[in-house]
């Protein structure tokens, strides 16, 4: 039963995608308004497909621009987040080269960078900023990798140097600070069931793992249920630098994460120790003159 499901779904995702892929790519092309919205529609039918049953916690920001920075665990991460709201992603440049999901990424607008090139900062930052300025809601993984879903690896600060250029308010023809939402995507059960330690690898892609035997296993295994949390939304002035940005983030997505895993979710977002955390990254950059 196992292999036969694995089996439907893996053929119905890739044949759904090939279906939309001509659709989507004459939307972008002609500047069709469909283009925007048709990778959310997508996303939504696909993890109603896969059987993946999404808990979103707290609110999206919006009425200004804004960047979302979320822990990474998995491919699966694109689908559950993408579900939720139109949205692009921003991927390292790798991603453009390989084949299908390469495709996708390209036809969802994804922002590629060369996370390894430091000379390639400011071009990636430059180009995160105009499309955030264009209306565009992008979604950054600071940690620069997948973890295996059960702990929330240290955020890297350098992209998030965009939250230091103002966004043109169009409306009131004036300069306002672009705003950063932390994001915490957790998997917390399996057919119903707490997933543990020991199923979560089976989801969480990392390391070395190959993507299409990774594929496989995690359509043959069922239901599952994930539980997204959207963080207390800040700007870099209110946080003082990028690097204590990037410490709130991550701080708020541990937060979340230990929640979700332990089933605390009934409890209100405790943001308030993201923030000490950021204040505390602050006085250490402070105290060793940085």
């Amino acid at each position: 039963m196992a292999t036969a499901r694995a089996a439907i779904l893996l053929a119905g995702f890739i044949s759904s995608a090939i279906l939309l892929m001509p659709l989507q790519w004459l939307g972008l092309k002609f500047g069709l308004s469909y283009a925007s919205t048709l990778p959310n529609r997508y996303h939504r039918f696909l993890c109603r497909m896969i059987g993946i049953r999404v808990t979103r916690r707290g609110v999206p920001h919006q009425g200004s621009a804004c960047l979302i920075a979320a822990n990474h665990t998995s491919w699966l991460d694109i689908p559950v987040i993408a579900s939720l709201e139109p949205c692009s992603f921003v991927a390292k440049s790798e991603v453009a080269g390989w084949p299908f999901f390469g495709t996708l990424a390209r036809l969802q607008r994804t922002v590629f960078v060369e996370r390894e090139r430091r000379t390639r900062t400011v071009h990636s930052r430059n180009e995160i900023h105009a499309r955030i300025a264009a209306g565009d809601r992008l979604v950054l993984f600071p940690e620069g990798t997948s973890s295996d879903g059960n702990r929330v690896l240290t955020f890297k600060s350098a992209l998030m140097s965009v939250a230091q250029l103002t966004i043109v308010n169009g409306d009131e023809d004036r300069e306002a600070d672009l705003v950063v939402q932390p994001m915490s995507v957790t998997y917390v059960r399996l057919h119903g069931l707490p997933m543990g330690r020991y199923f979560r690898p089976f989801f969480a892609w990392y390391g070395d793992m190959e993507l299409f035997p990774h594929l496989w296993e995690a359509f043959s295994l069922g239901p599952i249920e994930v539980v997204v949390e959207y963080h207390k939304p800040v700007t870099i002035r209110e946080i003082g630098n990028r690097k204590a940005l990037a410490a709130y983030c991550e701080s708020c997505c541990r937060e979340g994460q230990t929640r979700a895993l332990t089933g605390r979710l009934a409890e209100p977002a405790a943001d308030g120790a993201a923030l000490a955390a950021a204040e505390g990254a602050v006085r250490r950059l402070a105290g060793a003159g940085g």
